[in-house]
């Protein structure tokens, strides 16, 4: 699908989708209690069904009792032997090691772009615990037979916080302890996420500076009830067109939450745009925008996003932490140098883990999203202070996290700009 969108200001409130990132991993714990769950303020972006389909498979029974709202029978029963996570990347690296304190042979399928993504730091940590894998040289399909019994182990934690992830929601219901050892452990609000879900489940998971983890084995998850907070990353884009082309109040956002896109806030204020918070709520405003400085080394998701605030800058601003974007949908790094440069914007990746980007004009043009959900948003917002209408190839890929993203954009539109 091509979308055009057409320079204008915006104005308004919006409420971004759930954290697919939290919903998954509470439907992850909801599975790994034997009791009934209740999760609330769940939205149905594609990451979050590829989730619900693996907990199915699992065994859980999932019951939708209002539009939002899900009860869930858990249990881990496989009721089948192909698990298939689609392009998520967390479920494939979640959902493995869940899978795997099974005593039965499944395999893990995904599609897209997530064939192309790196699963072979899963292979040996899950043989040391006990877990017979079969490689697909280290990419998807693979297959693993438990149980996970637990036990130490050492992980290489440098390219993804999210294999971590999954051991650390899975080794809990191993039977033995387990010391883990994370070298390089990056994107760390992200496993401080998985212990605070975990906790609300009633599990117990310790660690020293996120380098060791040690989680009893024999543990039991219990019931939980809650709402699932807003997603910052969503509202990182929201925020970041408001402060570009108006203002804009995001609705469901917990200034306490330890997702790792919270950092976004800083940024916005580094770029000199207006930010106020108020409870469970975010506005941005735009000021004049000059160039800044922000490391993104754990919040990687946020480099879209801080894409187009740079490119609205005047300045060169210079964003860190560009060894982390790679291995994401596409390469962002390369694809955001590439796009922007279509919008007659300077990108700079010549420096290793750095990343320059000269504010100017966005003149129209035709873009590729990359089939990247996040770069097709970024774009959109970038759009918003063009010269002429900016056409984005492959729009439909929004829906992976955020599925309403172009009818919300235009609810807020007043003008032309």
């Amino acid at each position: 699908m091509d979308k055009t969108i057409y320079p204008g200001r915006v104005r308004g409130t919006l409420t971004p989708p759930c954290s697919k990132s939290y919903a998954q991993r509470a439907l992850a714990a909801a599975l790994l209690s034997n009791e009934v769950s209740v999760l609330r303020n769940v939205e149905y972006c594609s990451d979050t069904r590829s989730a619900l389909r693996c907990i199915e498979t699992l065994g859980a029974r999932v019951s939708r009792t209002e539009e939002d709202e899900l009860t869930i029978e858990g249990g881990l029963a496989p009721a089948a032997d192909v698990l298939r996570v689609g392009e998520s990347g967390l479920a494939a690296r979640l959902f493995t090691p869940i899978a795997a304190l099974c005593a039965k042979p499944l395999r893990i399928e995904g599609e897209g772009s997530l064939l192309q993504r790196p699963m072979g730091m899963m292979t040996e940590p899950l043989r040391q615990l006990g877990v017979r894998v079969r490689d697909n040289d280290g990419f998807l399909p693979l297959g693993v037979c438990g149980p996970l019994r637990g036990g130490e182990v050492t992980v290489d934690g440098s390219v993804s916080s999210q294999f971590v992830t999954g051991l650390l929601l899975a080794l809990p219901c191993a039977e033995m302890d387990t010391t883990l050892r994370v070298h390089d452990a990056v994107s760390t609000p992200y496993l401080d996420m998985t212990i605070d879900t975990a906790a609300r489940f009633g599990v117990e998971i310790c660690h020293n500076d996120y380098s060791e983890f040690y989680i009893p084995g024999g543990q039991r998850y219990r019931a939980a009830s809650f709402d699932i907070e807003g997603d910052w990353s969503a509202a990182a884009m929201l925020l970041a067109a408001g402060a570009i082309a108006g203002e804009v109040t995001v609705g469901n956002l917990s200034t306490l939450s330890r997702q790792a896109d919270t950092a976004v806030t800083t940024a916005l204020v580094r770029a000199g745009a207006a930010v106020i918070h108020e409870a469970e709520r975010v506005t941005a405003s735009r000021r004049p925008l000059h160039a800044f400085e922000f490391d993104a080394t754990h919040c990687p998701d946020l480099f879209p996003a801080l894409a187009a605030l740079a490119a609205a800058a005047e300045g060169v601003s210079t964003l860190r932490g560009t060894s982390r974007l790679p291995l994401k949908e596409c390469d962002r790094a390369e694809a955001i140098r590439s796009e922007y440069g279509r919008l007659g914007i300077e990108v700079d990746t010549s420096e290793p883990d750095v990343m320059r980007i000269r504010g100017g004009s966005i003149r129209p043009a035709t873009v590729s999203s990359h089939g990247d959900h996040r770069m097709a948003m970024s774009l959109a917002v970038a759009a918003l202070r063009a010269e002429g209408p900016v056409t984005i190839r492959g729009a439909e890929c929004v829906s992976k996290s955020y599925p309403g993203f172009f009818e919300d954009m235009e609810r807020i539109k007043i003008s032309m700009a």
